[in-house]
């Protein structure tokens, strides 16, 4: 470590020279003109007579020349202690670079500044990582050390991304006469599909607060409160498992309107999702978005959310099965099942068995008993049940449209086992070949009219979304006898394959929002205990509404065409839920614990 030998108590209070322009926003308008830039050493060149610094900012990168005859001997003795990180501050003069020693590499590569006086403001210690987007590190070390890895230009341009386009919307909400509300961190727990994070109450003994899920009460009673234009950058927290495309407390963009149908929802979404795109992006995207139903993109997709820039769908293919001798898929079909098939374009070489057997053991994470395949090549099938295809060759050349050196895969069961496990080896296909050709294509759709109810592993009833959304009219008649064919005024705005907002209008009338609770078994007690309030407020004059709650993290994530949502969040958690720079989670005190009235049992953390 490096030590400077002397303190400068006036920079300790701050007594510093008033900054005059950012480093990366030197330019032809500056030269000659005398600058005060301040930041962290990025590089150092120390060539005996002259030493070069890479100055860094938020903005950018300038060059400093240290030159013997322009500044004076402390200056050049001070800049000689200079390290990378180092905090400096310097007074000097913006010069043209001569044309052989411009830098295209940096924006303001046509410059230098000629240091006339230096003044280090702080030292730093030998950094874990270069700040340098090129630089192998570990993710955990990365996040470890956050705030450095946010001086990484890419990190940072990331962060600069993301603030623009929520400044974008909430100008574009503003104009459009939302009013934005904050709503309540700690509120009372209820069942919304994850689990909640729950906060012990000092002052209510046994008691315990929850974090929301999503603004999604409150919001409703804002619209019974005659706010008919709510909207709201929410923090929103689940103690769920961390994905690649999730985080345990994530932001939305939480929207809600009173006297509103699904088509008027649909268009305020597609015009600000075309402003965000041409303000920040310069993207024209074409709108009005495609709209497909549930039951559809499932049927040929095999997904909710349909990744629909290649052109690999699945073919329901039962009825060329129905005579066969096929042992496995004509029981299936006598069984109500269904036989589908995915193809795979001109890749029949590139796949052997065992990696048939690789993509065997996947779907069978999605209930796939197994996973039979044929290939096409020269005319003739071969492999897995070549022999059960010949009978049907032509018909099932013609149906999925063969080619030489296709692959076909097949699914055979349930239909919603089959679409779920073919949609997943789709999408694994997809990604393994890089078979989307050009990935700066956005794809917009709507995917609508999802089931209002499904069954979880107990055969009981629970809601796809949450107990909110109002009923379709043409299947409410069905609430009272067959939840299984009640569809939702449910949609989903899906971007690329990737879920980018979810929403719906909503139950007004607490008669019928009581029988949709009710549906998932919950008692009249127990429905009173946690949806009292908002069964009251339903009494008062509660006006139809709806809304819709796009997830800013993955939107960023999508727009910059990121694989990780952490790299789109300042500072995100592990996948474990976790953070490494701060060291949360973390054990409380014996004093805080008997404060709150909680007791711990040795064998989870060792205190008594």
């Amino acid at each position: 470590m490096l030590f400077i030998g002397f303190i400068n108590f006036n920079l300790l209070w701050g007594y510093t020279m008033k900054r005059t322009e950012y480093c990366g926003r030197i330019n032809k308008d500056n030269i000659d003109e005398q600058v005060v830039l301040k930041g962290w050493v990025h590089r150092r060149r120390d060539l005996g007579n002259l030493i070069f610094i890479q100055l860094r900012d938020r903005e950018g990168i300038i060059q400093l020349v240290f030159d013997p005859e322009k500044c004076s001997k402390e200056v050049m003795e001070c800049a000689k202690l200079l390290r990378s990180e180092f905090v400096i501050e310097v007074l000097g003069k913006v010069i043209a670079r001569t044309i052989e020693n411009i830098n295209p590499e940096m924006s303001t590569g046509e410059f230098e500044v000629l240091a006339e006086n230096l003044e280090i403001l702080n030292s730093s210690e030998l950094i874990p990582f270069h700040i340098d987007d090129n630089v192998n590190v570990s993710e955990n070390l990365r996040l470890k050390y956050r705030y450095l890895d946010l001086r990484r230009d890419f990190m940072k341009d990331t962060i600069w991304f993301r603030y623009k386009v929520l400044d974008c919307i909430r100008k574009f909400m503003g104009e459009k006469e939302f009013i934005e509300i904050e709503t309540p961190f700690l509120i009372k727990s209820t069942p919304e599909g994850a689990r909640d994070f729950v906060v012990p109450s000092r002052m209510h003994t046994g008691k315990f607060y929850a974090l929301p899920q999503s603004p999604q009460l409150f919001k409703q009673l804002l619209m019974v409160a005659a706010f008919d234009k709510y909207f709201q950058i929410a923090r929103c927290f689940r103690d769920e498992d961390a994905r690649a495309d999730r985080q345990t407390d994530f932001t939305q963009l939480d929207i809600e309107m009173s006297f509103v149908s699904q088509d008027e929802i649909f268009t305020l979404m597609e015009d600000l999702f075309k402003k965000v795109f041409k303000e920040t992006m310069n993207i024209d995207i074409k709108t009005p978005f495609d709209r497909i139903d549930y039951d559809i993109s499932m049927d040929k997709y095999g997904s909710d959310k349909p990744e629909r820039r290649y052109n690999m769908f699945l073919n329901d293919i039962t009825s060329l099965f129905e005579k066969s001798e096929f042992k496995v898929f004509k029981e299936n079909i006598e069984n109500g099942g269904v036989i589908k098939a995915i193809v795979l374009k001109g890749k029949s070489t590139d796949i052997s068995r065992k990696k048939v057997g690789e993509y065997e053991e996947f779907v069978k994470k999605f209930k796939a008993k197994g996973l039979a395949f044929v290939k096409y090549e020269n005319n003739s099938f071969s492999g897995g049940i070549a022999k059960f295809v010949e009978p049907i060759k032509q018909k099932f050349i013609e149906m999925l449209n063969l080619e030489d050196k296709d692959i076909v895969f097949f699914g055979s069961d349930s239909k919603k086992i089959v679409n779920n496990v073919l949609g997943n080896l789709r999408l694994k296909l997809i990604k393994e070949f890089d078979l989307i050709e050009d990935k700066s294509v956005f794809d917009f759709c709507w995917v609508t009219r999802f089931p209002l109810f499904e069954k979880d592993d107990n055969g009981n009833w629970i809601a796809m979304h949450h107990l909110f959304s109002m009923p379709t009219h043409d299947t409410v008649e069905f609430v009272d006898t067959d939840p299984g064919k009640v569809y939702g005024q449910l949609y989903d705005l899906v971007i690329n394959g990737n879920e980018a907002a979810s929403g719906s209008i909503r139950i007004h009338n607490a008669k019928l929002q009581k029988k949709i609770i009710g549906i998932t078994g919950m008692s009249e007690k127990e429905m009173e205990q946690k949806f009292g309030f908002l069964l009251e407020a339903f009494k008062y004059g509660a006006p139809p509404h709806g809304g819709i709650a796009p997830g800013i993290d993955r939107l960023i994530m999508i727009m910059k065409g990121l694989d990780n949502i952490k790299d789109v969040i300042a500072f995100p958690k592990t996948n474990n839920q976790l953070c490494l720079l701060t060291g949360a989670p973390d054990f409380l005190s014996i004093e805080q614990l008997n404060e709150i009235g909680i007791k711990m049992e040795e064998k989870n953390n060792g205190q008594e």
